[in-house]
């Protein structure tokens, strides 16, 4: 089977099966070896690896991560894909296609399946629209995960790596730095995709914590005040504390707490780190 990195051969399957981009998808698929050779790369995969692919449209990396990797388990949404895919992969043995929607997979059953409950690996050419609650899900959802090595827009990778005080920096910055360490592996132009999307795009490499970083006793209240203090940007963090719904501090709790800490209470979210999240969750929940 002809490899897929190269955009002739990628025209010539759509056209075999008369497949059409859909909108709704964000399907962009990566037309340039480099890159691709530069994620299995950043993403070490090894013959010990089970990965999971995350929407392999027409099978482009599917095809280098199967040569590389033990065993491939790939999700793709879009039915129309799934017979061009069995079709580009019909030479591997390794590879296991599922036509689902990720967000409602269960990737635990994956892992003890085909890995025996060890850690998996995951690559993925994300949509844009999509990227969060992808990543999030995969976090927060605690399933054995090594690493995830993604293509994302370059603004959402950076948002990813930056600390307070930045404009990218945000709830999902300090998601991700809770669970994982980021690293920007490559930024690939839009050139490199068909069709060619309106922005650039970055790889990143989330390597999971086995520890995470700050210690906290609810992780939930901490994401409910990271996100209710980005929710509302402009204002103090007391204000967006006490105006946010579902959060039961009123403002001199909040203050209280805050000074208990050595923390201005006239401070914006945006300006506190993890370690400070963390502290004000363990403050708050007493």
């Amino acid at each position: 089977m002809a490899t897929l990195g190269n955009p002739n051969n990628t025209v010539e399957i759509l056209q075999k099966y008369h497949f059409n981009f859909q909108k709704k998808y964000g399907q962009n698929f990566l037309i340039d070896t480099h890159v691709l050779d530069r994620i299995i790369e950043s993403a070490d995969i090894t013959k010990d690896d089970c990965v999971l692919e995350i929407g392999p449209g027409i099978g482009t990396m599917t095809q280098y991560l199967a040569e590389n990797a033990r065993e491939v388990v790939a999700v793709e949404i879009d039915k129309a894909l799934i017979p061009i895919l069995e079709d580009t992969l019909a030479d591997y043995d390794n590879v296991t296609i599922i036509n689902q929607d990720i967000l409602k997979v269960d990737i635990m059953q994956i892992a003890q399946e085909k890995n025996g409950g060890n850690p998996i690996k995951v690559v993925a050419n994300l949509p844009y629209y999509i990227t969060t609650p992808i990543i999030m899900g995969l976090f927060e959802s605690h399933v054995p995960l090594q690493s995830i090595t993604v293509m994302v827009q370059k603004e959402v990778a950076d948002r990813m790596q930056v600390g307070p005080g930045t404009k990218d920096y945000g709830a999902l910055s300090l998601a991700v730095q809770y669970y994982a360490k980021p690293e920007i592996v490559a930024n690939v132009p839009a050139n490199c995709f068909m069709p060619r999307p309106n922005v650039d795009s970055a790889v990143i490499r989330l390597n999971r914590y086995e520890v995470p970083p700050v210690t906290v006793k609810n992780e939930q209240l901490m994401f409910a005040l990271i996100r209710a203090s980005f929710n509302q940007r402009r204002k103090t963090l007391v204000n967006g504390l006490n105006n946010a719904a579902g959060l039961p501090y009123g403002k001199e709790t909040v203050i209280k707490a805050l000074q208990a800490l050595d923390i201005n209470p006239q401070i914006r979210g945006e300006a506190l780190t993890l370690e400070q999240f963390a502290a004000l969750a363990n403050e708050l929940e007493g």
